[in-house]
């Protein structure tokens, strides 16, 4: 496949995304190395000169950044500042977050504000590109700076600590570079700084998150008008003049995506139009889907722009500047309350989703509501049906409620007192993940109960385009007669759910809707 080129300005979710497919080369543009070797010059300039510049020939930290290192000992100050550094515990990232994190950070570095020597750089790329990939623990970050996930990437690159690559699996870090013909970095001033400032970390998984947040809010609204259909709800509620009324972007846009999918002008469902009039309205859960659905497409929509913007953004400190007046100018650009709030606000926003889509799947079970079978099977007694498969959702419901405490309300001063804020980025990344993932398994319960409810009120037919969700679920996971292990049904759904494979399926349609 052709490389995706890094230039600090141009770097998406879809391209990270396809960076963390291990066989997708990475390169930086021309354009881009030139503000790279000019930025270094710089550097290469204070150097010369023997003037005082922290982060260059002083120590690093508040307390210590004062401190003067006599340049025979500056590449034992790097090298002592990534040692030092690498406290990071817990399991190590995947391979495809890892090459995320080292994506980000290159593309930081191609803005040209790092002052990073080239011949680290070209290090950096070539064990991306050779999958040459440091144990990068996950835990241990504040968000103000990534320090230690960052260390423990730049320690693998030096050829020590721990390393992961497809041939070799885990191993040393100098074998498993020695043996792709790789040689271990060796830091120059200002390289160590260079390498471990900024919010590599937060940013690649927070991006991810982005990235997933927006595909599953989207597949909630199909997966939402699918139980629609089999609870037999009225389409009134999303008639497009209620939601004019009420002008939230999010609100009207999940209407129309309803609207687009079940009984309308173009195509009719047999189900839809077997709605009893005697039932007056329908509960909130299927009443208030644009209300509720859109406020977290709303929330998503804006914390990604937000993540989109911290994906080019540079976060050096100090920062390297070649225009206007050349130097390095100490700044906060390092800090992660952006992407923390961002995380923090779709983590909310995803949960909502999972809230709505639990109470579904319990209307779909209970024959109180559904007038279906009691947990959607024939047999009820020998079979249990989905029984338990509405309490995983619950399970999962609930553990994302304690989840979504918000990270970024925290923060405890580090470093002497001085750095007395920070953000707690780098959790609010990681439980968001957490949070996407348990919605993206309510939303495979509820389509899975949506197609057994369809499928038990047959003759009676769906639209033809919900139909054809039913017939791709179907291709997986049969209609359950008789019980059997659910939780593969669920894998299987999640995969094409995470994938976007179903969202692909519904989106042309859903794009080509007009009222």
């Amino acid at each position: 496949m052709d490389s995706i080129f890094l230039d600090g300005s141009s770097l998406t979710f879809e391209k990270l995304r396809n960076i963390q497919n291990l066989s997708q080369k990475v390169e930086i543009t021309s354009e881009a190395w030139i503000k790279i070797d000019k930025a270094r010059a710089v550097i290469d300039d204070i150097l010369r000169s023997g003037r005082t510049t922290y982060g260059v020939n002083t120590g690093i930290g508040t307390r210590l950044g004062n401190v003067v290192i006599s340049a025979s000992n500056l590449e034992e100050l790097n090298v002592n500042m990534i040692r030092s550094h690498c406290v990071g515990i817990g399991k190590p990232l995947s391979p495809e977050r890892t090459r995320a994190m080292m994506a980000v950070r290159l593309n930081s570095m191609a803005m040209g504000f790092a002052g990073i020597s080239r011949e680290n750089v070209e290090k950096l790329i070539a064990a991306l590109n050779q999958n040459c990939l440091p144990q990068v623990p996950q835990k241990g970050t504040v968000g103000a700076h990534d320090l230690a996930q960052l260390s423990h990437l730049t320690l693998g690159l030096m050829g020590e600590g721990q390393m992961w690559s497809p041939e070799t699996g885990v191993g040393n870090a100098a074998d498993i570079l020695k043996s792709h013909g790789l040689t271990s970095m060796v830091l120059k001033p200002k390289d160590a700084i260079s390498m471990i400032n900024g919010t590599g970390f937060v940013t690649a998984l927070g991006s991810e998150a982005a990235d997933r947040a927006q595909l599953v809010v989207e597949m909630a609204d199909v997966v939402a008008a699918m139980s629609v259909e089999g609870l037999v709800a009225t389409n009134e509620a999303f008639d497009q003049d209620i939601h004019k009324a009420r002008p939230h972007k999010g609100q009207i846009k999940v209407a129309r995506k309803i609207r687009a999918l079940i009984s309308n002008s173009y195509q009719k469902s047999e189900l839809g139009e077997s709605w009893s009039v005697s039932r007056v309205q329908d509960p909130y859960t299927l009443r208030c889907i644009p209300q509720v659905h859109g406020v977290s497409h709303d929330i998503v929509e804006f914390a990604s722009d937000i993540l989109s913007n911290e994906l080019n953004s540079a976060n050096d400190n100090p920062m390297v500047i070649v225009d206007g007046e050349i130097g390095t100018v100490s700044n906060g650009n390092f800090h992660g309350e952006y992407a923390a709030k961002a995380l923090d606000y779709i983590a909310i926003g995803v949960h909502e989703i999972g809230n709505m889509s639990e109470r579904r799947i319990e209307r779909l079970c209970n024959p109180a509501c559904s007038e279906l079978p009691a947990f959607l099977t024939v047999q009820g007694g020998l079979n249990s049906g989905f029984m338990i498969a509405q309490i995983t959702a619950s399970a999962l419901v609930s553990e994302n409620k304690t989840l979504c405490h918000p990270a970024s309300v925290d923060t405890i001063p580090t470093s002497a007192g001085f750095e007395d804020h920070v953000s707690m980025g780098g959790w609010a990344a990681r439980k968001a993940l957490d949070i996407i993932e348990n919605v993206e398994f309510i939303i495979a319960i509820e389509l899975i109960c949506a197609c057994q409810a369809i499928d038990l009120r047959r003759p009676l037919r769906s639209t033809p385009i919900l139909e054809k969700l039913h017939a791709e679920v179907r291709k997986d996971v049969p209609f359950m007669n008789t019980d059997r292990v659910i939780s593969e049904d669920l894998n299987k759904v999640h995969r094409k759910i995470k994938s976007g494979e179903f969202w692909k399926l519904m989106k042309t349609h859903i794009d080509n809707h007009r009222d």
